[in-house]
């Protein structure tokens, strides 16, 4: 296989959902790929390929890119409801929920269906690529490759090799993260990789303070926004994440590091017991009303 992204002409993603339809984006503008949606849920494609429509519609009425740009990147894009249809691809990325079984099922799959050589690239945020990895006919090919949301302006993709992982995924994975514009950071394969297990406790401890009633929400956002000099507060943070996506991270953290400092905040399971995820369900922390 060859160590190059050169050699990467077709990506497939595996989920529709706003990280996924962002990596695909991406892929097909910046790196100029062949890009593949799969997702089993009709909705869900429907939803996620008119989001990316209104990006590049956006894009274009900023001026920073043409209609024939726009058409020329639309043109590359496809969609698939089951891997089975996937037409060969060089690269996948998998991005749905954070669960372990669900993407383990997933290689599996992958692997029946695809070329040996493909790569196999996990957006998992905190779930071991090694586990990950070894659910696959061939766990070297296996990789993570974590972007940060939203896909289209954050700069970094945390790269984290397995325990199984070869070097010439490694090198090829660097090289396509830097034609799809990102800056690469290179994590060990352990709970949280870099930026969660930082970012994380962080917003869980937030979460706790409004828990404990140490000051209201805003007053909690207001302060690490004005006198930390953050862009954002680590409530409103949290809602825009996803309260479904912190406590699973937060779940990853404690049950596999096993230390009390990672348990997730009481407030926050019962925010998503509640249905209260974020700004994706119009509640979480803050109320986020319907766009007429």
């Amino acid at each position: 296989m060859s160590s190059s992204a050169n050699s990467i002409k077709k990506m497939c993603v595996v989920g529709a959902g706003q990280m996924g339809i962002g990596i695909g984006l991406v892929a097909a503008r910046v790196a100029k790929l062949d890009v593949q949606f799969v997702d089993s849920n009709p909705a869900q494609l429907e939803k996620g390929l008119s989001f990316l429509d209104k990006l590049l519609v956006k894009d274009v009425n900023k001026g920073k890119c043409t209609e024939d740009e726009r058409a020329e990147v639309r043109s590359r894009i496809t969609s698939v409801s089951t891997i089975s249809q996937i037409a060969n691809a060089d690269f996948v990325v998998e991005a749905v929920s954070e669960n372990i079984e669900l993407k383990r099922k997933i290689f599996a799959e992958l692997s029946e269906s695809l070329p040996e050589n493909t790569i196999l690239a996990t957006n998992t945020s905190s779930i071991s690529i090694t586990k990950i990895a070894s659910a696959a006919k061939k766990p070297e090919n296996v990789i993570g490759m974590h972007f940060m949301n939203p896909v289209p302006v954050m700069k970094l993709v945390e790269i984290i090799p397995g325990l199984q992982t070869s070097k010439a995924t490694l090198d090829t994975t660097l090289d396509l993260a830097r034609k799809m514009g990102k800056t690469t950071a290179m994590s060990q394969d352990v709970p949280g990789f870099i930026a969660n297990r930082l970012l994380m406790p962080y917003i869980n401890e937030a979460i706790i303070a409004l828990q404990e009633g140490i000051a209201t929400k805003e007053d909690i956002d207001t302060t690490m926004k004005l006198g930390t000099n953050n862009p954002m507060g680590p409530l409103t943070l949290a809602d825009f994440i996803g309260l479904d996506t912190c406590l699973a991270i937060m779940k990853v953290l404690h049950n596999d590091l096993g230390d009390s400092k990672y348990r997730p905040a009481v407030l926050l399971q019962k925010y998503v017991d509640a249905g209260w995820l974020g700004v994706k369900s119009g509640k979480g922390i803050y109320e986020y009303p319907a766009k007429n």
